[in-house]
């Protein structure tokens, strides 16, 4: 069995610090925009699709370097203030799995939360939304991880805390745990992510073995 992981809100608890960052950036932009709105819209989104929905939604285009405006704020607030996910490495130590990151973050991104967290090193491979024509909720990031690493997609389990994590993963014929331990969830996310597809909902990553071996 392969263990799929996405990182923003599983591995690293980014999500919050990452939609003010954003709706920050957005604002200063000209396109208002409060963190929860971010969170609520377009958490687990890719920013190519993030940005073509709001400037599809709303008539207007984006400036040219917003891609870059905001990753280099946000990289730079990673470096300093970003953390793991509270007892996600032994969590991941305690599967006897290959495992791997399927993330809708750009590479640099995926890299640097690993590498300022400490868990670079637990992963046999990273793939990316910008690998694939279409991001999640479309299962063609969950496809292209399992075909790399070489695994039917009816042999993977992933770990998503977003629903359209979940809805990708479920569109690819995977089974899905939920995970609702990241600062961004709210008290019904569990519900929701059940309602997209999961099939075991967690809260926390000292239950990840438990429900990694209830999946099986």
């Amino acid at each position: 069995m392969l263990m799929i992981f996405d990182c923003d809100g599983v591995l690293v608890d980014s999500e919050p610090l990452s939609c003010r960052i954003d709706a920050e950036v957005l604002t200063a932009c000209g396109v208002p925009y409060t963190a929860d709105a971010v969170a609520r819209e377009f958490t687990g989104v890719s920013i190519k699709d993030q940005i073509s929905r709001i400037e599809s939604e709303r008539g207007i285009r984006l400036p040219e370097d917003f891609t870059e405006r905001l990753n280099r704020t946000l990289f730079a607030r990673f470096e300093t203030d970003l953390k793991p996910t509270e007892g996600v490495r032994e969590a991941i130590l305690s599967l006897p799995y290959p495992r791997c990151v399927a993330s809708s973050s750009i590479p640099e991104r995926i890299a640097l939360s690993l590498r300022v967290t400490g868990l670079s090193d637990l992963f046999d491979d990273i793939f990316s939304s910008t690998q694939v024509a279409r991001g999640k909720p479309a299962p063609d990031l969950f496809l292209h991880a399992a075909r790399r690493m070489s695994t039917a997609p009816d042999h993977c389990l992933v770990v998503e805390d977003s629903i359209a994590g979940v809805q990708a993963a479920t569109a690819a014929g995977m089974r899905v745990i939920g995970f609702t331990g990241g600062g961004h969830c709210g008290p019904d996310h569990g519900e929701k992510l059940r309602q997209a597809g999961a099939t075991n909902v967690i809260g926390r990553m000292v239950d990840l073995q438990a429900a990694v071996q209830g999946s099986l």
